[in-house]
């Protein structure tokens, strides 16, 4: 992220906002600044989360995060196995994700922090068969809380082989065209009205759906945040939201 960029968000949305979340379509671990950038929201007593595939975290940034005061992070690990693992996280590594949760445990343990440690695991066809072994296991693992959660998926529309063989842990459904279908996600958004994603050369989003930045709000450089979360833009998007017309509130897990 842009110096310039994260010296407003912090000034801008220090006074208002709850949590910061340092992810949004990439890997924070390659961000350097990244355990100086948690410091300085904690230091304002910001909730701070990082989301990561573990692939980077390493002994010194594991206790880096921790002294900077990170209230959460969560490590993606989809399985127990590396077939599982593989099958959706293509090129990684699933050792890596549990030394880096033995890493975060010894140095949440050594330091006395209260960081939450967060496996999270995809429901998959894939690793569906070792759920319940996740379940068993995922404290001695290092993790303090385990979370399912729904994949999202883009070729879905004809089925596809990470799907759950029990539809109730699916995003998608099979419709009476014999195609599958996002499930009715009810009306409504509270994320929108919440908050909003700031990209890394400051284009303020509605959120993480927003995955090309095309529905922008305007650039925290050139306006001040609490005007474009204000704005009849942002407004707009909302009262869409509402009817679920957007086309990335179409796959959106919430």
């Amino acid at each position: 992220m842009l110096p310039e960029v994260w010296e407003r968000v912090l000034h801008e949305a220090g006074p208002y906002a709850h949590t910061m979340q340092f992810y949004f379509q990439g890997e924070p671990l390659l961000n350097k600044n990244l355990t100086q950038m948690v410091s300085e929201a904690h230091a304002i007593g910001l909730y701070t989360i990082v989301s990561t595939n573990a692939q980077a975290m390493t002994e010194e940034t594991a206790e880096a995060l921790i002294r900077a005061g990170l209230s959460r992070i969560i490590v993606s690990m989809d399985g127990l196995s590396q077939e599982s693992y593989g099958a959706y996280r293509i090129g990684g590594d699933i050792q890596r994700c549990q030394d880096a949760l033995r890493r975060l445990r010894e140095a949440k343990d050594r330091l006395h922090s209260h960081t939450l440690i967060e496996l999270q695991c995809l429901r998959l066809r894939t690793n569906e068969h070792e759920w319940n072994a996740l379940k068993a296991c995922y404290k001695d693992l290092g993790a303090d809380r385990l979370t399912f959660k729904t994949a999202q998926l883009y070729d879905y529309e004809n089925g596809n082989p990470l799907m759950p063989t029990d539809a109730r842990n699916a995003r998608y459904e099979k419709g009476a065209d014999g195609h599958y279908h996002r499930k009715p996600l009810g009306r409504g958004c509270l994320r929108v009205w919440s908050g909003c994603v700031v990209t890394t050369t400051g284009e303020v989003l509605p959120c993480c759906y927003d995955k090309a930045s095309s529905h922008t709000y305007g650039n925290i450089l050139h306006t001040p945040l609490y005007e474009l979360f204000t704005s009849q833009k942002a407004n707009a998007f909302r009262r869409a939201a509402l009817r679920g017309k957007p086309e990335i509130c179409k796959n959106c897990g919430k």
